[in-house]
């Protein structure tokens, strides 16, 4: 009768015994899911108050604006213009949990928590359309790749950046506080192209080339070429056309392929 061999068994010590729970400890750790840190596009650094005020001035922030803060921090520009300038509310967008947790507590203890939104998420994935104001503490690099995309937003927003410039989009305000540099410009409406102005028996045609604010052309009258002055703010169009008897000044709100007439019973339209 043949005997089946026993295997030995050797004894184990308590330095053995906790040396293999702490590999079981490490690898069931490895295994659980992590939370992956989200990639910053921009460092934050808070902007400091005095500036946070000049920005909302410079913004010409009110009771009538709703207010987008892209990179919002620990939301002191959002709140800032609830609680000091009266907006009737605000969205910070950040893409770093723990400074969107922050900023509502910031805002609950400011009494705006109401009027105050803050939203972890992508700021390029953000819908602007809404916003009456936009401000921003970003990088210029960051700056450059919104740019498009504020270019196309509604006519008369406002965009307001601490530091970092909007590139050859030339700003229509520039300010200095405490050594730090702000810059705020206003979203033109688009007027390049050919227009054609209807006043009385006179018959203006206009040739206007854009690039962002800064409007340059020309204009045909009743048949003879003159130089044309023009300002564009947001929506609001000044042109003067030069004319026998004195130039002729025609101001008015761009509405697409029209003009509105501030005053006077003169006509535009795209041509």
């Amino acid at each position: 009768m043949s005997h089946l061999p026993f295997a030995r068994i050797q004894p184990v010590g308590p330095r053995s015994l906790a040396a293999g729970v702490g590999t079981a400890l490490a690898v069931l750790l490895l295994a659980l899911p992590v939370r992956a840190e989200p990639k910053l596009d921009v460092p934050y650094v808070p902007t400091p108050d005095e500036v946070v005020a000049r920005m909302l001035e410079m913004g010409d922030v009110g009771a009538d604006d709703f207010v987008i803060d892209l990179g919002s921090g620990d939301g002191r520009i959002a709140i800032a213009a609830v609680k000091e300038r009266g907006a009737r509310g605000a969205l910070g967008v950040d893409i770093d949990p723990a400074r969107i947790a922050e900023a509502q507590e910031n805002a609950k203890a400011a009494g705006v928590d109401g009027m105050v939104e803050f939203r972890e998420q992508n700021l390029f994935q953000t819908d602007l359309a809404s916003a009456d104001v936009i401000t921003m503490y970003l990088l210029e690099s960051v700056n450059a790749q919104l740019r498009p995309t504020l270019a196309k937003l509604k006519p008369g927003t406002r965009l307001v950046s601490h530091a970092f410039t909007l590139g050859d989009w030339q700003p229509d305000q520039t300010a200095r506080v405490n050594g730090r540099e702000v810059f705020a410009w206003v979203v033109p409406a688009q007027v390049g192209g050919r227009w054609a102005i209807a006043d009385g028996e006179r018959k203006v045609t206009l040739n206007l080339t854009q690039s962002f604010q800064v409007v340059r052309g020309s204009a045909a009258v009743d048949g003879r070429s003159v130089p044309v002055e023009a300002k564009l703010v947001g929506d609001q169009i000044e042109l003067t056309v030069a004319a026998e008897g004195g130039p002729r000044t025609y101001r008015g709100t761009v509405n697409g392929t029209r003009i509105e007439p501030s005053e006077g019973g003169w006509q535009a339209t795209r041509s």
